[in-house]
């Protein structure tokens, strides 16, 4: 079933989107899945189903275009599944404006900065050469500053000359970042810690004050090509992945309350 068919029913019908989501066990997958990318035997312990079972309805979210699956670069015989929140809110807005017009919800705009709410979100991918360098960047833009961020890899390599140039497209100058050892946070308070490989998911240790931990599945793109103008396609869908994962975050992000002046003496500086 293609995404696009999603809000294509017959007249009488309700939007094939509405009939996916209000199964009970798809509805449950999927908020596991909004919380972070999961493996299938994450989730049969989730939702306390059988694998078969829980299997086959991953299968009809896929083929809707609701979920996505990713080979895991940590054990390649496992899969990551992750919810598609774009296809989700698309399908979403064209489901209420089949019943009426006036029911499409509105576009939100990114929170306006407040002083007394500054989470603090760390990314960690393997080298904090690319990825996690990018969604720090992102989210810390994307918040209009209502969102602090760190980031860092369980191997630090040199920073990479294509995530310098996708975020300078974007209006942001990372140049003089340094890549830093996940090692030099482990004390640190977090309000979420997101990691963004499957390696690094796999030895990360655990964090004091118990932050919210989610994982996010994306291919290293620095794997994708064998120079810098091969790799920069890759570089250029890690980001825009990462602008629409965080764009549906921020509001969960940026509604904790924190205090800036403890933020500021925490961080540890670039």
């Amino acid at each position: 079933m293609a995404s696009a068919e999603l809000t294509r029913p017959g007249a009488d019908d309700p939007p094939t989107f509405l009939a996916l989501v209000a199964h009970p066990l798809r509805w449950r997958i999927l908020r596991e899945l909004v919380r972070s990318d999961r493996a299938v035997k994450e989730l049969v312990q989730l939702v306390d189903e059988r694998q078969n079972l829980v299997s086959y309805h991953l299968r009809l979210l896929r083929e809707a275009g609701l979920v996505t699956a990713r080979q895991s670069s940590a054990d390649g015989r496992d899969t990551y599944y992750a919810i598609d929140l774009l296809a989700c809110s698309n399908a979403h807005r064209s489901a209420g404006a089949a019943l009426h017009p006036g029911l499409a919800p509105p576009v939100e705009s990114p929170p306006a900065p407040s002083p007394m709410r500054r989470p603090l979100v760390l990314f960690l991918c393997t080298g904090n050469s690319a990825r996690s360098q990018i969604a720090e960047a992102l989210i810390e833009q994307m918040s209009n500053g209502s969102v602090d961020a760190e980031s860092a890899g369980s191997q630090p390599k040199v920073l990479h000359r294509n995530a310098v140039r996708v975020m300078q497209h974007r209006g942001v100058d990372i140049s003089a970042n340094r890549t830093k050892h996940l090692d030099e946070f482990i004390g640190q308070r977090f309000d979420a810690v997101i990691t963004l490989c499957d390696r690094v998911r796999e030895v990360c240790p655990p964090f004091r004050f118990d932050p919210e931990r989610i994982h996010w599945s994306l291919p290293d793109p620095s794997l994708a090509g064998s120079s810098d103008r091969a790799t920069y396609p890759a570089f250029e869908r890690t980001a825009r992945e990462l602008e629409t994962r965080i764009g549906f975050r921020l509001r969960e992000f940026t509604t904790t309350p924190t205090s800036t002046a403890t933020r500021r003496s925490a961080r540890v500086r670039r």
